[in-house]
């Protein structure tokens, strides 16, 4: 007997490329779908910039090389 195929779950990531003031270019940094939540207001922009800071800074930390400041983010 054939199954009824089960509805897939959304995305649970958003890909973003970004550029730095430095030129540098990072492809498909992902973020969480639940960090863009832009119920309590705010950009889909300005949370994937919030978060990807956040994941930049922590990379720093344990790298002890501090990274360049965004210039812009685009969804992939």
């Amino acid at each position: 007997m054939a199954r009824k195929k089960t509805k897939g779950k959304g995305a649970a990531f958003m890909a973003f490329n970004v550029i730095y003031e430095d030129g540098m270019l990072t492809s498909n940094r992902r973020v969480s779908s639940e960090l863009l939540d832009q119920t309590f207001g705010g950009s889909l922009q300005d949370l994937a910039r919030s978060a990807i800071e956040d994941q930049d800074n922590e990379i720093a930390e344990r790298a002890g090389q501090c990274r360049a400041k965004i210039k812009s983010i685009v969804r992939a």
